[in-house]
């Protein structure tokens, strides 16, 4: 394998030959650039370099290109190097669609031309796409393999816990000859579903996440036993405290049980984002998040469940679910919240096998031509209908309220009524589910008149509210009447401050009934359910956390 190239496309020769000297100037010793006069000429260059086994750094393609736009390109240059960073060379008149493109393909910068002089407007950007490649990895041919069956829900919790974690992988069906065949060299058989296996050759047969974490390279044992701040869950709030905690200098670990993003990690477009006119994926404002975190150096442990939390002295313990722990100055909770379960006879039944928590992407491709129902009418639902609606014949949100105007953001709610294929059918709930070895068909009851009907469908979404984890805290930490964690002037009664509180002083802000843990994000009592406002959330318990440790 030679060195990585900086590939750039533009049907312009003097432009071409321009933009791959001034590459050639700054990364020549490093990078291996090559120029391409079109789109098609470009695609030819990669499959080379596919088959050669060559790794792409970055890829430059122009706007404007006949037969092939450079959106076109980069849409199809994705599929033989995904992890090659894009940046789009546009003149001033086509910057906005510059900018859509940063949502259609992901494009991570566009580049106005003329570009002169490079130290200033080229290098830059050009160094921001190396340090994002070389922070991800080229992992095109590091590819982890899932065999499964397609109504099997450890199956599905497989594939979704690797795709939460941006972990590349392959599917395959046991009802495919490929899938028989891995199973055969594995030395498995369908009985083994899910069997993954990594690009070493390491074979898990029904694996757990833990165990599936530690094979594809995720971190799940702490480097340390002791630091200044533990930060357990990371959704947004989490990944706030994180990146604060950490370029504060303090040693701060993040654990997180699924997968970093939370419930807003699996949003399929935030319009209503500060920063992000045109929206972002929850996918990739994790991803960035994550590698903000990383660059500051806070630690990720993944797939740990905290089980117990306790006040050793001055010292904070975070037990795990295997009966290890790690001890700290401080502690912040943001475990965010969990959908609630629908309560319909079938459901429990059916879980992972056509009835799905949240959105579910990685069964996107499968409802081609289906019809799809989305129960729910918040934000998240809305986002969701959206997103399938790019995949399925028809999807259908049933709500049981008279319209969404009262839980969904306007802005959603006028997009929703532009896309054709979805329907809203309101005073609708969910009264059963069928199916054998999977979700076939519901009935639906009208919340009016109690009049019911019957449709087929192998795909239902629910995203009906929100309930916090915190069992594993009861007796520990001051909770409200439904179990989200009381701070600051929520636990002051009647001038008096919470059982057991030893400091002179009230406690802070965001700080719980035990001094130096604070809580943040959704699962505190009385916070704004948005994304700006958690990560908000997360910085302010950083900044509090600070003002603990300076009295200790």
């Amino acid at each position: 394998m030679g060195k990585p190239v900086l590939l750039t496309v533009d049907d312009d020769p003097g432009v071409s030959r321009a933009v791959a000297r001034d590459l050639r100037r700054r990364y020549g010793e490093e990078f291996r650039i090559l120029r391409a006069d079109s789109a098609m000429d470009a695609l030819d260059a990669l499959r080379e370099l596919k088959l050669r086994g060559d790794v792409v750094a970055a890829m430059l393609a122009d706007y404007r290109m006949p037969q092939m736009n450079g959106i076109e390109f980069l849409e199809q240059a994705m599929d033989l190097f995904p992890r090659a960073r894009r940046a789009l060379l546009t003149a001033y008149a086509d910057t906005d669609a510059a900018i859509q493109a940063i949502n259609v393909v992901d494009v991570d910068h566009y580049l106005l031309k003329p570009w002169d002089p490079p130290e200033e407007k080229l290098y830059p950007v050009v160094d921001a796409l190396i340090e994002t490649w070389r922070a991800t990895g080229d992992s095109a041919v590091q590819e982890t393999k899932v065999i499964g069956h397609r109504w099997s829900a450890p199956s599905f919790l497989a594939r979704d816990f690797l795709a939460r974690n941006a972990v590349p992988y392959r599917y395959f069906s046991v009802e495919d000859a490929e899938g028989l065949r891995l199973l055969e060299a594995a030395g498995a058989c369908a009985d083994d579903v899910p069997v993954v296996i990594t690009p070493d050759g390491v074979t898990l047969c029904k694996p757990s996440d833990t165990e599936i974490a530690g094979a594809v390279g995720l971190s799940t044992e702490p480097a340390s036993e002791f630091y200044d701040l533990v930060v357990v869950g990371a959704g947004p709030a989490g990944l706030g405290a994180a990146v604060y905690g950490a370029s504060e200098g303090l040693r701060t670990v993040l654990v997180e049980r699924q997968a970093t993003g939370g419930q807003a990690g699996q949003s399929s477009r935030i319009e209503n984002y500060l920063g992000f006119p045109d929206g972002v994926s929850g996918a990739q404002l994790t991803e960035r998040a994550r590698r903000q975190a990383r660059k500051f150096g806070a630690e990720t442990l993944s797939a740990r469940e905290v089980t117990k939390l306790e006040a050793r002295g001055s010292a904070r313990v975070v037990h795990f679910g295997d009966g290890t722990e790690i001890v700290a100055h401080s502690v912040v909770l943001a475990t965010g919240v969990a959908y609630r379960q629908l309560e319909a006879p079938g459901v429990t039944e059916l879980t992972g096998r056509g009835v799905y928590y949240g959105s579910a992407v990685t069964e996107a491709p499968a409802c081609a031509g289906q019809d799809v129902y989305i129960v729910g009418g918040a934000n998240s639902a809305g986002q969701a209908a959206v997103f399938f609606s790019r995949h399925a014949k028809r999807v259908v949100i049933l709500i049981r309220g008279e319209s969404l105007q009262s839980s969904m953001s306007h802005y959603l709610i006028q997009q929703l009524d532009q896309i054709d294929n979805i329907i809203v059918r309101t005073h609708t709930e969910v009264a059963e589910v069928h199916g054998d070895d999977h979700l076939e068909r519901l009935t639906l009851r009208n919340t009016r008149d109690g009049g019911t009907e019957s449709v087929d469908s192998p795909y239902l979404f629910v995203f009906i509210g929100a309930a916090p984890r915190t069992e594993w805290l009861e007796g520990v930490l001051m909770r409200d009447s439904y179990g989200f964690l009381q701070t600051g002037p929520d636990l002051i009664r009647e001038d008096q401050r919470p059982p057991g509180w030893a400091l002179e002083r009230d406690p802070y802000f965001m700080e719980s009934s035990v001094p130096g843990v604070f809580v943040a994000g959704d699962v505190r009592a009385a916070s704004v359910k948005r994304v700006a406002s958690a990560v908000g959330e997360g910085a302010m318990a950083v900044t509090l956390v600070h003002r603990y440790l300076g009295e200790q």
